[in-house]
This record gives structure tokens, C-alpha cells and sequence, in this order.
């Protein structure tokens, strides 16, 4: 099948590359001439423009763009939109808010454009191993498309979820489960490397993987990450961003009154890790010392 790929970053130029493995023809195209190179170097073709990519593909024309969410994925979707033809079909498979994807899919129908919003998970593993595809969008679009997503995902890694924004809406849950997970991750191994015990938290990882209840990928990658940084993680710094999706979650939770309290924690405590020094805590210090006397640790 012939596609156009918009964006070859981590996630984007990998799916292109798994679908050059699987047989797929490839266009592709990306600010950085540089990326699109390196694909064209395993079979893709590479263009210098969005209008050129367009122009190349022939009616009814399947483009994904795979770029931040966001104003570049609102301004790259009406491009190529507006130079697309009728019964055309633009895959957003980033992580875009899934009410603004259903205000794009109603926009673009206006123009004859159907849009499909795939919810992708895989991160950099996802080349190997295959893409957990999150598909939402009006099912003849989706099934025209179809071979993209079942080559793109392992065995039974893909699914029609809904109509347009229900893959968004679907990842976007998928991403605060995940905050979720990594939060009680991080406090259960930061109890064990506190023990008064000598612990080996790699082996710990490992053995969590045989049997146990919390056994996940989550633990395989923190063994690994410990093979590479050591057990104390002296190198890494505890700053850790967040894409969006997790806000995202919490908001919606409000907004459908549907109580989601670890989510909304581990979000939190993803803003406090970006503090070298938490006003708060100080705060919280210099009353403990006026109403009970408890020394103040002083710089």
C-alpha cells in the first residue's frame, strides 16, 4: 500500500520503517531533511514538502502526519487537507486532545477530507515489537486502511475503538493508567532502596516478572535501566516531564465526575519533581518551627 508518512521522529520514523519491512511503499517528509534521508536510505522516497508528498500519492490518498500535538498537528492536517482531494484519508497518530480531533474530523469533512485518529503506543520498542494501535474515525476509512494498522501492530495489537476521537480518547486513558503505574513503580522501588536490608533491586525486578501479580514490561525496562545507570541512578536526574495526556485525564475525570485519585496524584507528582526545591516543604517547615519548636535545616 502506498502512504504518505509526515514526521520521522522516534515514533514516526520507526512505524515508517516497519512498514518498509512489511512491503508497504513509503513517501516521506520532515522539516529535517536529514530524518527523511536517512528513511530513504532503507527504501522510502523522500520529498521536500507536504504539497510534493501529496502530489505524489494518488487518489484516495492515505497520509499519516506523526507530529506534536498540538498547533503543528492542527496547521499540518489543514495543509495537507487543503490539497488533498475528496474521499482522501489523513491518519492524526499522535497525541492530540480528543476534542480537538473531533473538531478537526468535522472541519475536514466539510472539505471531503476523512480523518482517522490512531492512538499509538509502542514508544522506541514498537519497530521490533510491533505498535498497540488505538483506531477511531468512520469504518470505511478505517477498514480501507486496515492493512497499515495489522501490519503495524503484533497479533491482535490493533482495534476499532469508536467514531472520530474515540483512538484519542482511548490513548488518552491508556497514557493516565500509565502515570498511574509508573508513580507506584517508583515509590515501591524507592521504599526497597531505602531498606535497612541490602537489597539487589535489579534482581528484585526480575524475580517480580516470575509469577507475581505486578509483573509487567514497566519491571523488564527498569531491570534493563538499571543495567545501564546502576542501582542508585547517580546519573539520572529525577526531572520528569509530562506530554500532556495525563492533564488531560484528570481534567476529563472532572469533567464526568468520575473520581480518578492516583492518576491525579502521580500528575502532581510529576510537577513536584521539576522543583530543586519545593516551596511548599518550606512553607510547611517554618510553621512546624513556630507552632512546635521543630528545628529548621538552614542552607
Amino acid at each position: 500500500m502506498k502512504i504518505g508518512m509526515i514526521g520521522l521522529g522516534k515514533m514516526g520514523g520507526n512505524m515508517t520503517l516497519r512498514l518498509l519491512e512489511k512491503g508497504h511503499d513509503l513517501v516521506v517528509y520532515d522539516r529535517d531533511s536529514a530524518l527523511a534521508e536517512r528513511i530513504a536510505a532503507s527504501g522510502a522516497t523522500a520529498v521536500g514538502s507536504v504539497a510534493e508528498l501529496v502530489s505524489t500519492l494518488e487518489s484516495p490518498r492515505v497520509v499519516w502526519v506523526m507530529v506534536p500535538a498540538g498547533e503543528p498537528t492542527e496547521a499540518t492536517l489543514m495543509e495537507v487537507a487543503k490539497l488533498s482531494a475528496a474521499g482522501d484519508i489523513v491518519i492524526d497518530g499522535g497525541n492530540s486532545r480528543y476534542t480537538d480531533t473531533v473538531r478537526r474530523d468535522a472541519a475536514l469533512n466539510e472539505m471531503g477530507i476523512r480523518l482517522v485518529d490512531a492512538g499509538t503506543s509502542g514508544g522506541i520498542w514498537g519497530r521490533e515489537l510491533g505498535y498497540c494501535l488505538m483506531v477511531g474515525g468512520e469504518t470505511e476509512a478505517v477498514s480501507y486502511c486496515e492493512p497499515i494498522f495489522t501490519d503495524l501492530a503484533p497479533e491482535d495489537g490493533y482495534l476499532h475503538v469508536g467514531a472520530s476521537g474515540a483512538g484519542h480518547f482511548t490513548k488518552m486513558v491508556h497514557n493516565g493508567i500509565e502515570y498511574g503505574m509508573l508513580q507506584a513503580y517508583a515509590e515501591g522501588f524507592e521504599l526497597l532502596h531505602a531498606s535497612p536490608f541490602e537489597l539487589e533491586l535489579s534482581r528484585i525486578a526480575k524475580l517480580w516478572n516470575r509469577g507475581s501479580v505486578v509483573r509487567s514490561w514497566l519491571l523488564e525496562l527498569l531491570e534493563s535501566a538499571y543495567a545501564t545507570e546502576g542501582e542508585d541512578l547517580q546519573q539520572v536526574r529525577g526531572w520528569v516531564a509530562d506530554s500532556g495526556e495525563g492533564r488531560w485525564t484528570v481534567e476529563t475525570s472532572i469533567d464526568l465526575n468520575v473520581p480518578a485519585p492516583v492518576i491525579a496524584l502521580s500528575l502532581m507528582a510529576r510537577f513536584r519533581s521539576r522543583q530543586d526545591e519545593s516551596y511548599s516543604a518550606k512553607v510547611i517547615a517554618a510553621l512546624r518551627n513556630e507552632f512546635g519548636g521543630h528545628g529548621l535545616k538552614r542552607d
